[in-house]
């Protein structure tokens, strides 16, 4: 897997899918403003948002997750809208005490057009979205016919996570 900055480098335009969670605070509010927050990024546009799904927190304690998934357009480069990404959640009091900590909000780069990227600082495709359903039936909401390079269709890889509880949220 090439590791050059050219290969980092933005296209015209990529599309891009970010999970956003939280469990800690007013998650929903949180969520409402990371919309925002994601909506305003330069050179993006926010395509889709998924509902909100409450799921039981994996590997970890605390309260549910709040989850969803967006669609971007974006010009920003992956590290760069990496970056981007860490200073929402920085702005909305995220802290990283320890692996799977509860958290006031975790935006996740989930995939940036068919790039196959291995860094220290970012793997993409997200290394285990295949694994989540938190992840896949927001995913599977805003782009129910996506396959994500190096996985199978969302469709099959909810059928592999079909024992996991996701309750889509009504609304408000």
């Amino acid at each position: 897997m090439p590791r050059s900055t050219e290969r980092l480098a933005p296209r015209a335009s990529e599309v891009a899918f970010v999970a956003l969670g939280a469990n800690l605070g007013d998650a929903r509010a949180t969520l409402d403003a990371a919309f925002v927050a994601l909506a305003a990024l330069p050179g993006t546009r926010l395509r889709a948002g998924s509902s909100l799904y409450r799921t039981a927190p994996i590997d970890s304690s605390g309260p549910d997750y709040l989850n969803a998934v967006v669609l971007l357009d974006t010009r920003l480069a992956p590290l760069a809208l990496l970056g981007a990404l860490q200073r929402i959640e920085r702005a909305h009091g995220r802290q990283r005490p320890y692996r799977n900590a509860p958290r006031t909000l975790d935006l996740d780069l989930l995939s940036y057009g068919d790039r196959r990227i291995a860094t220290e600082a970012l793997t993409l495709p997200h290394p285990r979205l295949h694994e989540r359903a938190f992840v896949l039936r927001p995913l599977a909401e805003i782009a129910p016919a996506l396959t994500i390079a190096g996985y199978a269709s969302i469709a099959e890889l909810l059928l592999r996570v079909a024992d996991q509880r996701v309750d889509r949220l009504p609304p408000c």
